[in-house]
């Protein structure tokens, strides 16, 4: 009988829930006047956030990237950035759909009365940020501290892998290969804050943007100690015209990670402690005796 009272109270608590209003990173307020129960999200590290919060219940769908926790990949893959499949989305009856402010497809899902929530997080900043508004936007309870629980655990996370670094590669000059095509991670990107977190010297400055794509004889000219890249990037890597000579190519000081681990090292959300801890047990590896 209480477990059957409780299921009751469960369910008057999702459908008379009271109204909240969150802001988006377009600046536009959303009321949502009933809980979200049927979610989609059109970027990774939105649909790990609504899971890191304990809601993956309520994902029906995902962009064509997402694969964790391992749940999602089980469910219906809806595109990329600019292809969602906006037909297969909209017969998903969804009561929230979770996106990039870049996203192109934003006005055609308002327009067909579908909620909308823009989150592009590009900082930690902005990660805590879309953490709290997504657990507010869920009418979780204890919204925000569920969310700073969470933050809470990624500080703990980091400080842990800060500690674990050894002291001849505090401010080792690094180069981190975030995709094909020469983009790297720059100091002012999310994964550029861990980085200098953790005492390393990034060779790609603030004022050349968050992810730049660098020309090659830059990196050769920088002359980085560490590399990190996934490991399909590190084919060849050592042919590429003058890189041989680098000091990190040459010491053997090259951090190639598994595409699953690669993942964690490029989405601005709930797994920045895991990157943390990625690059620090990568550098410890590299410059131990």
């Amino acid at each position: 009988m209480a477990r059957l009272w409780l299921f009751v109270c469960l369910n008057l608590w999702l459908h008379a829930a009271a109204a909240v209003t969150v802001t988006d990173d377009r600046q536009v307020a959303v009321t949502f006047t009933q809980v979200p129960k049927r979610i989609v999200t059109l970027l990774p590290s939105l649909a790990e956030t609504v899971c890191v919060l304990g809601a993956c219940e309520r994902l029906v769908g995902t962009d064509k990237h997402a694969n964790w926790p391992a749940s999602v990949k089980a469910l219906p893959k809806l595109g990329g950035l600019d292809d969602t499949q906006l037909e297969a989305l909209v017969r998903l009856k969804p009561d929230l759909v979770l996106l990039a402010k870049s996203a192109r497809i934003i006005q055609r899902l308002e327009a067909l009365g579908i909620p909308v929530l823009a989150l592009e997080p590009q900082t930690h900043a902005d990660v805590q940020r879309v953490l709290q508004t997504v657990a507010v936007a869920l009418h979780l309870p204890n919204a925000q501290n569920q969310a700073d629980a969470v933050w809470q655990n990624i500080q703990r996370q980091v400080s842990q892998a800060k500690s674990n670094m050894p002291a001849q590669a505090i401010n080792a000059t690094v180069y981190l290969e975030a995709s094909t095509g020469g983009y790297a991670a720059g100091e002012a990107s999310f994964i550029g804050e861990i980085m200098r977190q953790l005492g390393l010297k990034n060779i790609v400055t603030s004022s050349m943007g968050a992810f730049p794509q660098l020309n090659p004889e830059f990196v050769v000219r920088a002359n980085p100690q560490l590399m990190v890249l996934a490991q399909p990037m590190t084919t060849h890597l050592s042919q590429r015209p003058g890189w041989s000579a680098i000091a990190a190519i040459k010491n053997k000081r090259v951090c190639a990670f598994p595409s699953a681990q690669a993942d964690i090292l490029v989405r601005p959300g709930p797994r920045l402690g895991e990157a943390a801890q990625l690059i620090s047990d990568c550098v410890l590896r590299s410059f131990s005796p």
